[in-house]
């Protein structure tokens, strides 16, 4: 398997779910009235997880483009 491939429908997919899954725990404790700690340290997270996807998202383009 090549780079692309792998990008593609592995680690992009990957990236996508792990902002998916903070976004959803983020709105679970807000729900709940959980600890507003908790949720701001999620929101970093999440964040930080976005910029991830969208370097992963830039690469799968970039090799998409070359290849």
């Amino acid at each position: 398997m090549d780079m692309l491939t792998i990008a593609k429908f592995a680690v992009l997919p990957l990236a996508m779910g792990s902002v998916a899954v903070v976004l959803v725990l983020g709105l679970a404790n807000m729900a709940r009235g959980g600890s507003p700690l908790r949720s701001q340290k999620l929101m970093q997270w999440r964040v930080l997880l976005q910029a991830v996807a969208l370097c992963v998202a830039l690469l799968v383009i970039v090799l998409m483009r070359l290849g």
